[in-house]
């Protein structure tokens, strides 16, 4: 970047430019928000004040952004940020990015709570492999009666889905429990009405081939399903039904081309009385439900 007089608008054109010629996706949009994100404001600020004048710190700020993102980073870890169902909430390395096809998991719980379930009085819920807590965040501004359990493996997770949970203010609405699966469940403890989750379902031949932002930046074990991408799929279906009471549902995201694969793992199981499919706003079969017998 040139030193010279800069104003908002000239820096978002120059750097749309940029990365276009070095093949940044949506580079528009990842110039305003990294922008947005220096001048610690909304991209509507930038659209109000184009002619603004840049500051030196400012500039040297967005200038290291920017290296950033050429180097491959999303632009959600450089921000810290990322909105999921209209709430916000940080992000980092320690946890996926949340996509919009994940808020269709939401959409399918809040559906099987408030119409096929006998009694909305008491229906416990694990969001199973939080990560940022986006999922269970978004259940507990929804469902403030539901006793929600957000689990994970990682403890800097965990942390993480803690603080995005306190600045939601739902923090007193979510138990957080680290544990590989279901293992840090006692045979004692209470059954729950739903367990969502989005697990690892990218198979290995996938993920080589994955764009680097998302393979070479977010964690791995929240992408990487096994050879066939169902390793995680498989070890749920087998497990989820000694947590889930009779008539609970799993509802489970998973990849564009599992529903057969996923379906025939259900039947097989012998576990559960019905499922279906649920295709994400793309038309795409994305999400698993499937009620425990």
């Amino acid at each position: 970047m040139p030193e010279e007089s800069w104003t908002v608008l000239k820096l978002l054109d120059w750097t749309t430019d940029y990365f276009k010629k070095n093949n940044v996706a949506e580079p528009r949009a990842s110039a305003e928000v990294l922008l947005a994100n220096v001048l610690s404001q909304d991209r509507l600020f930038l659209y109000l004040n184009f002619d603004r004048p840049m500051e030196a710190q400012e500039l040297s700020a967005y200038r290291a952004s920017i290296k950033r993102r050429l180097a491959g980073e999303p632009s959600q870890y450089i921000t810290g940020t990322q909105e999921f169902w209209s709430l916000p909430l940080r992000v980092s390395p320690d946890v996926l990015i949340p996509r919009p096809e994940t808020e269709v998991l939401v959409e399918a719980v809040l559906d099987f709570v408030r119409h096929e379930l006998d009694s909305e009085l008491n229906y416990p819920i694990m969001d199973l492999g939080t990560g940022s807590g986006a999922i269970a965040i978004a259940l507990a501004r929804e469902l403030p009666e539901a006793e929600i359990v957000a689990v994970d493996v990682s403890m800097p997770a965990l942390k993480l889905a803690q603080n995005n949970a306190h600045l939601n203010q739902v923090d007193r609405k979510i138990h957080f429990l680290c544990s590989d699966m279901f293992s840090g469940f006692s045979p004692g403890w209470q059954k729950f009405t739903v367990v969502v989750t989005n697990p690892p379902y990218v198979s290995q031949a996938e993920f080589a081939e994955l764009p680097p932002e998302i393979r070479d930046y977010e964690p791995r074990h929240a992408l990487d399903g096994g050879v066939d991408g169902l390793s995680a799929i498989r070890r749920i279906l087998r497990e989820v039904p000694a947590v889930l009471c009779r008539k609970g549902a799993l509802v489970m995201e998973m990849g564009a081309d599992q529903a057969e694969s996923v379906s025939a793992l259900v039947r097989d199981s012998q576990h559960y009385q019905s499922h279906r499919i649920i295709k994400d706003y793309s038309g795409i079969d994305r999400v698993l439900l499937a009620v425990k017998k």
